[in-house]
């Protein structure tokens, strides 16, 4: 029997899932939730696919279906997706309230930093200029990308986490990752990047924002 319970106008499953606990255990198979739930097999499937899309759920062959911790990625991955293959200049305005989001949650985000997430954010730093001094010169895309999710990482709302980790998503997608900028550009922006870290280290918040808000705008004169 499910509990009554104060929620948005959702499909069916999506109520069953969001009420009962035991889902992240192991979910009953389709043929009984059709029963319980008092709709069709087809309808249910729907269903199902939907919250699989959007990360609600998860099926595998032989543990069967079980609920998943709620994040807010997989709804933004799916119409971002959509957004930039109408056009490509979604991906901008996205960056723009990304850009908005780290600078609004800056403060909240590396108060809350440990000493061990500092040290991680100093090899992040270390790692990419052994990248860009090196032969061949690398792009430390990936430890571009896992700076700034680290900085944010311990800030407790699924709807600012879902949207940068979004960010990163579609960078990539839109071919940002690649070695397109030139030298200078990818040093200015590591160079912003060890004031950020040495900011946070030192306790020197608003200089490191400062630096945040300014290397933001480099993406838009980017080479």
């Amino acid at each position: 029997m499910l509990r009554e319970r104060s929620t948005p106008n959702i499909s069916e499953f999506f109520r069953y899932l969001a009420s009962h606990p035991e889902a992240e255990n192991k979910l009953p198979s389709l043929n009984e939730l059709s029963r319980e739930l008092d709709i069709s097999l087809a309808s249910l499937r729907e269903q199902l696919e939907v919250a699989r899309a959007l990360g609600f759920v998860e099926v595998r062959p032989r543990t069967g279906m079980r609920r998943l911790e709620y994040s807010f990625t997989p709804a933004i991955r799916q119409s971002l997706g959509y957004a930039l293959a109408l056009n490509d200049d979604h991906f901008r305005k996205f960056a723009e309230m990304r850009n908005h989001l780290e600078a609004a949650y800056w403060y909240e985000a590396t108060a809350q930093l440990t000493e061990e997430d500092k040290q991680d954010l100093q090899t992040l730093i270390t790692r990419a200029w052994e990248k860009l001094r090196g032969t061949p010169i690398q792009v430390p895309h990936e430890e571009h990308r896992k700076l700034h999710l680290s900085i944010f990482k311990r800030v407790d709302n699924p709807f600012v986490i879902g949207v940068l980790e979004a960010y990163w998503e579609a960078y990539e997608g839109v071919g940002l990752n690649v070695f397109t900028g030139g030298y200078e550009y990818l040093q200015e922006v590591w160079r912003y990047h060890q004031v950020m870290v040495e900011s946070i280290c030192n306790g020197k918040f608003e200089v490191g924002y400062e630096a945040l808000v300014k290397h933001t705008d480099l993406l838009y004169h980017r080479p």
